[in-house]
């Protein structure tokens, strides 16, 4: 099936996290392939902007009739465009497709992106040409004269920029509400866009959901939906943001593109782990409520995204793999990935203090925790794992508890997967 194009004019992050690399990453993670024209050059990093070099107007311009020689372009954005001759440029050039500016003014790093006399120009030549215009709530305030508090004053500011373009999203992230809104203003009419706050610092993230709009107009959605799809991408993008380099984290485009391998491969892995564990004596260390082995996919961030055994193993070594399938042993996992995210399996075997024995004799990181000391209100085992790293600093290799009234004292073993932990097991079994 043939891509539908998209275009962004914007400028190059070196470090990635933005402008035309980032729009890149978004358009390939929806399937659209990506055309670019460079506006201009930074040396920046996940820190800091140390330098920008904007290119000259009739290298842009060259950009622009190359790609519309040669590609059928769908929708556009345009992000970084530094002086007055860029944006007339683009002006001019720019097709009739759909448009989305993003007005990218201040680096997140607080870098100026744009020399203060071209923002007229941006305001008289480049808006009216637009589709959608994009900004964040410091550079709608800068578009439109009104100091943004509240959602009334992002109402305020949309009727003003409105006067120079046909639509007006303002990104409210920069409020401090419970809530992410987004204030869309089209053809007279308001609509908000709400998702739960995530308390994180990004970079990239106004590039790639200008981006995520283009790339649906692309495809052939209208506004309102493509604003619609592309909040939800950029949440998802922001949620699994990664710490690459020592400052904000750039957002991460492919969570939801790789999902599907990652379901799968935690699927598989949890059955050649029990492949393995047909091979061991595990009768020995079955406790009452039986044993459950469970693995989580990178992003894991509640019950549904570990999958494990259902029913639990038995001696016979039974059971099919589901993804939620146990509660209890997914709960240690999500925790401690919380604290260190390579540790996505455990599972739980019989307590006895010989194990412990020959877990430390085999070198094993062993913590616990006391049930006696279980606040109110609290799930055990998250509220257990966590006082388990917290006492050795890391993620152990065991963490036990000797139990409580209705509670069987029990032994876990972590590892980063399950075959790891099938090792660790082996590895106790020699010895008891």
């Amino acid at each position: 099936m043939k891509r539908d194009v998209a275009l962004t004019i914007a400028g190059s992050d070196s470090g990635a996290g933005a402008g035309i690399q980032a729009d890149l990453k978004t358009f390939s993670a929806l399937n659209v392939y990506g055309v670019t024209v460079i506006t201009a050059l930074t040396a920046q990093n996940t820190q800091r902007v140390l330098k920008t070099f904007a290119l000259p107007k009739d290298f842009v311009e060259a950009q622009l009739k190359a790609v519309h020689e040669d590609f059928e372009v769908k929708a556009a954005k345009t992000g970084m465009l530094a002086t007055k001759d860029i944006i007339k440029a683009v002006s001019k050039n720019v097709g009739d497709y759909p448009l989305v500016v993003d007005p990218v003014m201040i680096s997140e790093t607080g870098y100026r992106l744009i020399s203060e006399d071209a923002v007229e120009t941006l305001k008289n030549e480049l808006l009216p040409k637009a589709t959608l215009v994009t900004p964040n709530i410091r550079e709608a305030s800068i578009l439109s004269g009104v100091e943004i508090k509240n959602v009334e004053d992002m109402k305020a500011a949309c009727k003003k920029i409105a006067e120079f373009c046909n639509g007006v999203l303002i990104k409210g992230s920069h409020l401090l509400l419970d809530e992410s809104v987004d204030v869309l203003f089209l053809n007279g009419k308001f609509y908000e866009f709400s998702t739960k706050r995530l308390e994180k610092r990004t970079h990239g993230s106004g590039c790639t959901f200008s981006a995520a709009i283009a790339a649906y107009l692309a495809m052939g959605y209208d506004v309102v939906e493509s604003v619609r799809m592309a909040k939800k991408f950029i949440f998802r993008a922001i949620l699994e943001s990664e710490k690459i380099g020592k400052g904000v984290e750039p957002v991460y485009q492919f969570g939801e593109v790789f999902e599907g391998y990652y379901r799968y491969e935690v699927i598989e892995g949890l059955r050649r782990a029990l492949e393995e564990l047909k091979k061991l004596k595990i009768e020995k260390v079955i406790p009452e409520v039986g044993i459950n082995i469970v693995y989580a996919i990178p992003s894991a961030k509640d019950i549904k995204d570990v999958a494990g055994i259902r029913g639990r193993i038995n001696k016979y070594l039974h059971g099919d793999v589901y993804f939620g399938a146990s509660e209890h042993v997914a709960k240690i996992v999500l925790e401690a990935m919380k604290h260190d995210q390579e540790y996505r399996s455990a599972m739980n075997i019989k307590f006895d203090s010989r194990i412990l024995e020959i877990c430390r004799k085999l070198g094993y990181t062993v913590s616990s925790f006391s049930r006696d000391e279980e606040p109110e209100n609290v799930s055990s085992m998250e509220w257990g794992t966590r006082k388990a790293i917290e006492k050795v600093r890391k993620v152990p290799d065991i963490i036990y508890d000797l139990g409580a009234v209705g509670k069987e004292p029990m032994i876990r073993i972590l590892g980063k997967n399950p075959l790891e932990v099938v090792r660790k097991l082996k590895n106790i079994l020699d010895f008891y």
